[in-house]
């Protein structure tokens, strides 16, 4: 009686321990590898699934989420030899866990050394300028590229982000030289042609000037010499004037320059300058013409 309990209790637990190895729930956003006997048997999908006992071996399980892979940061080589550091990150999805698994040993791995080895193909053959300003035609290109290498393992790439792509310490230096020097270089322009501007306004000024100068003098000549002239006509008719009741025309001059004479020592006697009084050269005669003698 006995026993015959154990066998039972012992068929009951084996019978429980197949159900449980022939019985496999897969979760959602996942798929499972199934092998038998070492050798790839077929993949269950999620849900419920059913294999047989003891024979079939869950070997692998994949999810089919997206998969985000970092991708290392690297030094590359631009055309024109300058050196730059690329990181970058891609996102895959696995369609066909078969090849997936038997296609390649390491997916993470293999595809993270192809989105490297490709990134310095195609950044070498750009020159600096270029790289660092076509990330969108960079990201493009590599995209296209690793996906239609990938797609044999039965991996879809949805895409790669171009994360950093800057140049080096040493070129961030050079560059910052480069670019202060420029800075230094259109200073130096500017400020010559300010000063040059500055010398055209002063030559144009100074210009402007003789030429208003000279018409200054000018107009100043011509007006001095239309007062002389106004002068010697008034004088003309002064001496006219006088001369025409007089026989003597020298004697009428002699008068007009005599009453100049006298006006002007008038002048010079009021001044509060005067320490000298002028007298004529032949008083005498002076006296005599005065008085009419």
């Amino acid at each position: 009686m006995n026993a015959g309990l154990y066998i039972a209790l012992a068929i009951f637990i084996l019978v429980l321990i197949t159900i449980a190895q022939g019985v496999r729930l897969v979760p959602q956003g996942y798929q499972w590898v199934v092998q038998r006997f070492g050798k790839y048997e077929k993949t269950l999908m999620p849900g419920l699934n059913i294999i047989v006992p003891y024979f079939d071996q869950v070997a692998y399980k994949l999810t089919t989420k997206q998969i985000v892979l970092d991708i290392p940061s690297q030094e590359v080589i631009t055309k024109d030899n300058a050196i730059i550091i690329t990181s970058a990150v891609g996102y895959i999805s696995i369609v066909d866990p078969q090849k997936a698994v038997y296609g390649v040993d390491n997916y993470n791995i293999a595809i993270q050394t192809k989105v490297q080895t490709t990134l310095r193909s195609i950044i070498g053959e750009m020159d600096l300028d270029s790289a660092l300003s076509s990330r969108d035609q960079i990201k493009t290109k590599l995209t296209d590229t690793i996906a239609a290498e990938i797609e044999e393992w039965g991996i879809s790439l949805r895409s790669v982000e171009i994360q950093d792509i800057n140049p080096s310490q040493t070129m961030q230096h050079a560059m910052e030289e480069q670019a202060s020097a420029e800075r230094a270089r259109r200073a130096t322009v500017t400020k010559a042609e300010g000063t040059k501007e500055a010398l055209i306004l002063e030559a144009t000024g100074q210009k402007q000037a003789q030429i208003l100068e000279a018409q200054g003098r000018k107009e100043a000549a011509e007006q001095d010499a239309k007062a002389e002239l106004a002068l010697a006509e008034a004088r003309q008719k002064a001496i006219a004037m006088v001369a025409e009741p007089m026989s003597d025309k020298d004697m009428a001059v002699m008068y007009l320059l005599g009453e100049k004479y006298i006006t002007a020592i008038g002048e010079l006697a009021a001044s509060d300058n005067s320490k000298s009084i002028i007298l004529p050269a032949d008083l005498p005669a002076a006296i005599k013409g005065m008085i009419g003698k």
